[in-house]
């Protein structure tokens, strides 16, 4: 059963929260969302588009500047902890959704960084919630599109009306292609591994 009312995402680019947890945001459109992107708020393509999407999901959005250029130069991590406290509203979350350490496919060092540094501020209570959810995909070493990890604590299967709901927000809202990365890694099954507060600071 759902038990979150205040729930909070956080990933590295405005589009991951739909493909990675837009289902699960559809499906519980009574929560109270924010969600927090650390990349992309100066760009003029993207940043509206986040915007509009966050309209759709009936959410708060927030978004950082962080440097999201091709080579991927490696962030300090004290850069994404002083991004994220400024952007983190001043309240406690029942739920947080963030990035996996291994990302969701083959690879992208911004969504590592990202699920690495919100796992941190987490475990010192710097963001207060009761569980912390981690994306849970893979994709084979770049063999196929991004799918949920069988296996992962929690998984989904989105009703199919969600699911186009979420590929209209990627290719309508985003305006990705139909033949897109994009497009293609909108899942239909959505997967986390879980992590509750109490169990880990007994």
């Amino acid at each position: 059963m759902w038990t979150f009312n205040k729930c909070l995402v956080v990933v590295a680019h405005p589009d991951d929260e739909t493909l990675w947890a837009g289902g699960t945001m559809l499906m519980h459109s009574d929560s109270n969302w924010t969600v927090i992107t650390l990349c992309r708020a100066s760009d003029p393509d993207r940043a509206p588009k986040f915007s509009k999407a966050m309209e759709i999901y009936g959410a708060r959005g927030d978004m950082g500047d962080l440097d999201d250029s091709p080579e991927q130069p490696p962030l300090s991590s004290r850069d994404i902890r002083r991004t994220l406290l400024n952007l983190l509203p001043p309240a406690r979350f029942d739920l947080v959704l963030t990035h996996g350490f291994q990302g969701e496919y083959t690879s992208h060092l911004r969504h590592e960084e990202t699920g690495k540094a919100v796992l941190a501020l987490w475990e010192s209570g710097d963001i207060a919630a009761g569980e912390l959810w981690r994306f849970a995909y893979e994709d084979g070493g770049g063999k196929y599109a991004p799918r949920a990890i069988a296996d992962a604590d929690f998984m989904t299967t989105l009703p199919h009306d969600i699911w186009q709901q979420k590929h209209d927000i990627i290719t309508q809202t985003y305006g990705f292609g139909l033949d897109s990365f994009e497009s293609k890694a909108t899942t239909k099954q959505e997967a986390f591994w879980c992590f509750r507060a109490r169990a880990r600071r007994t």
